[in-house]
């Protein structure tokens, strides 16, 4: 792991997976901007403790695995303040509250699995706020539905956009085979609001640091819209939804070795089989006692 300088006083971590983003308020004091995963718990913890800095606040952009689950360790070791959209706040509130997200599994495995993601929020911001003090310093936030429920990139002082999981770098189109959204629709309207974004760097989770995000916002629309048109095409007849995914593991070689793994790649095609519903593009009806999907003639 090492820190790279973005620009000013906004640094990020880059583990090797991800781009984690901090503002630093002095030598020693920092604010991160999500916290990551907790199997890169280990590294940003020598890294941390190797430039003597102690982590006084935690932005959130969502509430996913990989950019929350360290914040109860850094929290209960910093006593940092914890910043995070008031609705994804709350589903990390519990693990009975998780499990509205994690619904394919049992409370027992989200426990087991996710129960690390539970963590007290200091300061829940509404879907109306466009800033937010943290430690006296002010961060500007543009909220991105669709990735998550309440995603939301963050600005620090330096004019540097933190655009977390709103986009995904040229790296990550190159070998996803099914990206994720939560609600297809609104993450590309969230993808194009960014369009009207002018910061000086932008810095993208996985992974990237750009001073010009115009291109990537248009490739990531037609990336997104792209795999959602081969899915389309390829529910044949009327099918349900386990039949596409069956399909679409087939067709897009996606190895699927472990039921955990078989729920990550459901919810993933899921979205985009309700964005195909929502514009038109296939229809859902009852089938001799069963939902099943179809195609518009149109869209044939």
């Amino acid at each position: 792991m090492e820190i790279k300088n973005v620009k000013g006083n906004t640094f990020c971590i880059d583990t090797g997976m991800t781009y984690i983003p901090f503002y630093k308020i002095n030598d020693e004091e920092i604010i991160m901007l999500d916290s990551g995963w907790k199997k890169e718990r280990e590294g940003i913890d020598e890294l941390l403790e190797k430039n003597n800095f102690k982590v006084v606040g935690i932005i959130c952009s969502h509430a996913h695995i990989d950019h929350v689950g360290n914040n109860k360790y850094l929290k209960d070791k910093y006593n940092c303040v914890i910043a995070m959209s008031a609705y994804e706040a709350l589903l990390c509130s519990s693990t009975v509250t998780l499990k509205v997200y994690y619904s394919n599994e049992t409370l027992t495995e989200v426990t087991e699995h996710f129960g690390h993601m539970v963590c007290e929020t200091d300061i829940m911001i509404s879907n109306e706020q466009d800033k937010i003090y943290v430690c006296g310093i002010k961060f500007k936030i543009l909220h991105t539905p669709g990735h998550s429920p309440s995603h939301m990139c963050i600005i620090t002082p330096d004019d540097v956009a933190y655009i977390a999981d709103a986009l995904i770098s040229y790296e990550v189109m190159a070998g996803a085979k099914m990206p994720y959204a939560y609600i297809l629709r609104e993450d590309l309207k969230s993808k194009a609001k960014l369009y009207d974004l002018e910061c000086s760097e932008y810095v993208v989770a996985h992974k990237g640091i750009y001073n010009d995000i115009t291109k990537l916002i248009s490739d990531n629309i037609n990336f997104y819209k792209n795999r959602a048109e081969r899915v389309c095409a390829i529910i044949d007849d009327a099918m349900t939804m386990e039949e596409i995914l069956k399909e679409v593991v087939k067709r897009f070689n996606i190895p699927v070795k472990s039921r955990y793994k078989y729920a990550l790649i459901e919810r993933m095609l899921r979205s985009n089989v309700e964005y195909l519903n929502e514009i038109g593009d296939i229809e859902l009806n009852m089938d001799d006692g069963f939902l099943k999907y179809s195609r518009n003639s149109s869209s044939i």
